[in-house]
């Protein structure tokens, strides 16, 4: 197929698309419940709204990328708060910091040409109690931490730079030295690190960099990402684990016209891990993510459900270009973990993966934790239609006594793929209408 003949059927694909959202999306999650009006708000952030403006600049901090200055942005953010709130404005230039922590009614914007670049010393990130890998434990703080907050936003044109090329360096290097290390053996901050917070808004910002995870919301409720930039190389120097987004504990979630691409997962739904996981506090489900508008570049999975995930219900993946992702949807199915991702849909989405749909045991670093028994897991009510992709392996899927899959429709796919075979049974109610692999049409 020629270069214009492709593009006229991606675009009749697309108007097709448009034209039946009312009808396939409409105002429902998957699982028939209304989608509160609080996903139709696109507005951006403005921060007329949000009280004094701080200039970093007019307290002291200046514009030099090689001068450590964790503790005067720091007073910028106290001096707001103490003040009753504001907006730490960040001008043009380039200020490197180590960990900032935003308190109530503070935030953060930073102008177009403005970098808020994190130290590549750890010293900087001081250890505290946090939330990783679906642990609570004690590990290093964000280069952006909030905690606590109602209404907290990032804004504006400029960019958190994580400054992660020693901190990539330097895990490599004791992979090669220990293969079995883990993400925690090499000390390393995320990026952004929003807890127990509600009304979160970050918007129009690049995040790029990131030493270890890019964005990690944890117990957060109603967050809202848009306009988004987020970058992390997979060349020359790998960004080991900069994953996106991670969803850890969350409802109502809402990413929206973001681009996208990290050498990890680019939307992870996390939540806890070890077979009595759903019995802590700490941990738990996440509910009503919507994920809409958004070009994806290289990434592992454009959805991963995993790999510290308990429950995952009622999300909405729609109107994607994808480009060079390895999967578009990765549920990773954790022996060591009760799991159950349900009622799923992903639609409308154009480009191409290595994998359409990949769902397989995944035992890295597998721990039982004394117990004798592997816990049995779901994942039910899943649909992907309405989607034109290139792909080396169509259906990426393998049986395992460890889980049970479910009720899972397939329709209204256009594929192109190096392997189209589709096994049909170990699925229970698998529905296939409407696919069309390699230009032949297949009924089910």
């Amino acid at each position: 197929m020629n270069m214009r003949s492709r593009n006229l059927r991606i675009t009749f694909f697309w108007i097709v698309s448009l034209l039946c959202i009312p009808i396939f999306a409409g105002d429902k999650f998957p699982d028939g419940t209304q989608i509160p009006e609080w996903f139709n708000n696109y507005e951006k952030v403005n921060i007329n709204n949000l009280g004094k403006i701080y200039k970093i600049t007019d307290y002291g901090v200046v514009n030099d990328s090689t001068v450590l200055q964790t503790e005067k942005i720091q007073a910028v953010i106290d001096k707001a708060h103490e003040n009753g709130g504001g907006v730490v404005y960040v001008p043009q230039g380039v200020y490197l910091s180590g960990a900032l922590f935003f308190k109530q009614d503070t935030h953060l914007h930073l102008e177009k040409d403005a970098v808020l670049k994190g130290s590549d010393d750890i010293s900087n990130f001081p250890i505290l109690p946090t939330r990783i890998e679906g642990q609570s434990i004690d590990y290093f703080a964000a280069f952006i931490n909030a905690d606590g907050l109602d209404g907290f936003t990032i804004s504006g044109d400029g960019t958190i730079n994580g400054n992660g090329l020693r901190y990539w360096k330097s895990f490599w290097l004791r992979r090669r030295f220990n293969p079995n290390c883990t993400n925690l053996d090499e000390m390393r901050p995320r990026l952004v690190f929003i807890s127990n917070s509600k009304n979160v808004h970050i918007n129009g910002v690049s995040l790029i960099n990131s030493p270890f995870w890019t964005t990690h919301i944890y117990k957060c409720e109603n967050v809202r990402l848009s306009d988004l930039t987020i970058f992390a190389p997979k060349e020359p120097v790998k960004a080991p684990s900069s994953d996106a987004v991670d969803i850890d504990v969350c409802t109502n979630v809402h990413i929206t016209n973001c681009s996208i691409s990290v050498n990890d997962d680019a939307i992870a739904l996390k939540g806890g891990k070890g077979p009595l996981a759903d019995k802590d506090p700490n941990n738990g489900g996440n509910s009503n993510i919507i994920i809409e508008d958004c070009n994806f570049g290289f990434c592992h999975g454009v959805l991963t459900c995993g790999s510290e995930s308990l429950h995952n219900r009622n999300v909405i993946v729609r109107r994607l270009h994808v480009d060079q992702a390895v999967r578009l949807l990765w549920l990773k199915m954790r022996p060591d973990t009760p799991q159950n991702y349900e009622y799923i849909t992903v639609e409308d989405i154009t480009g191409n993966a290595n994998s359409f749909l990949y769902i397989k045991p995944w035992t890295q670093f597998f721990d039982l934790k004394g117990q004798k028994e592997i816990p049995l897991s779901y994942s039910s009510n899943v649909t992907m239609r309405n989607i034109d992709l290139e792909c080396n392996v169509f259906f990426d899927v393998s049986e395992s006594d460890q889980y049970i899959l479910s009720d899972f429709t397939l329709e209204n796919l256009n594929i192109k793929t190096k392997n189209d075979k589709i096994p049909t049974g170990f699925i229970k109610n698998l529905k296939l209408e409407n696919i069309t692999i390699n230009g032949k049409n297949l009924t089910h």
